[in-house]
């Protein structure tokens, strides 16, 4: 589930990314032709421009080739520019007195995970979540109210942070009831679930009021923000940004990974 004003589609995207290559070619084109032929510099663009196109029409592989390397570097660039804020948000990320901590609180294992009341795909990703809980008890699991499905999703998350402020020792419930609740996710929804676990509409009004309520949200926006973060469930895991429901199979190996770390590579 993608925040639309921030995705890039497909054809955006390669379409810019063929602009990019052909004018790259054109220019190291000119450049060679001039370094092999001092009579270049007299030649006008046109006749640069003709010779480039003659030679992708006679070996369109190249384009794909160029495309291909454009690709792998700026996927390379946003690599490490992620690990780069990872670094320099880690404190935040891991360790915010805002967030909530399910599972082993002195885990040596966080998993952090955005999330969104009306994301269907973090509902199917519930049950991944609470398996990798039971199965692992140096599994920290960290949450981050990141809603961007609608006003229904910021009024959830509103109560649902109002709810770990009053209560965090009810969150885990109600997580799962509202998660797991058909339909949209709003405030009657989220209030709903905050009742069921014995909270009154009054504590939760009151608390939902606070600026630091707003402040939790916006904190999270700003993570998911210098992440490039576009859509949920999105997760963090040692020094890695994991974008989708990869499932349990994925993390599972992430969190092994991170257990042999001590013997292998991380």
């Amino acid at each position: 589930m993608s925040i639309q004003s921030r995705a890039i589609s497909a054809p955006s995207a390669a379409i810019r990314l063929t602009v990019l290559a052909l004018s790259a070619l054109l220019a190291l084109t000119a450049v060679l032709f001039g370094a092999r032929n001092a009579a270049a510099e007299d030649m006008d663009r046109g006749a640069i421009e003709k010779i480039v196109r003659e030679y992708l029409v006679q070996n369109p592989e190249v384009i794909a080739e160029a495309l291909t390397e454009l690709d792998r570097r700026q996927k390379a660039a946003e690599e490490a520019a992620r690990r780069t804020v990872l670094s320099e948000s880690s404190d935040i990320l891991f360790n915010s007195a805002r967030q909530v901590v399910l599972g082993n609180p002195k885990g040596s294992i966080t998993l952090v995970e955005f999330f969104d009341y009306n994301c269907g795909y973090c509902k199917r990703a519930f049950g991944d979540m609470a398996r990798l809980l039971e199965e692992e008890p140096e599994l920290r699991m960290v949450l981050k109210e990141f809603p961007v499905l609608g006003e229904g999703s910021v009024e959830a998350a509103k109560v649902a942070i109002a709810v770990n402020t009053l209560a965090p020792e009810k969150y885990a419930d109600f997580h799962q009831a509202l998660l797991m609740t058909r339909g949209r996710a709003n405030k009657d929804s989220a209030l709903k679930a905050a009742t069921d676990v014995g909270l009154s509409a009054e504590e939760i009004a009151s608390a939902m009021s606070t600026d630091e309520n707003d402040r939790t949200i916006e904190e999270s926006y700003t993570l998911a923000n210098r992440l490039g973060l576009t859509g949920t469930p999105s997760y963090v895991i040692g020094d890695e940004v994991i974008p989708g429901a990869v499932g349990y199979e994925q993390l599972k190996a992430k969190i092994d990974a991170l257990k042999n770390c001590g013997e292998t590579t991380c």
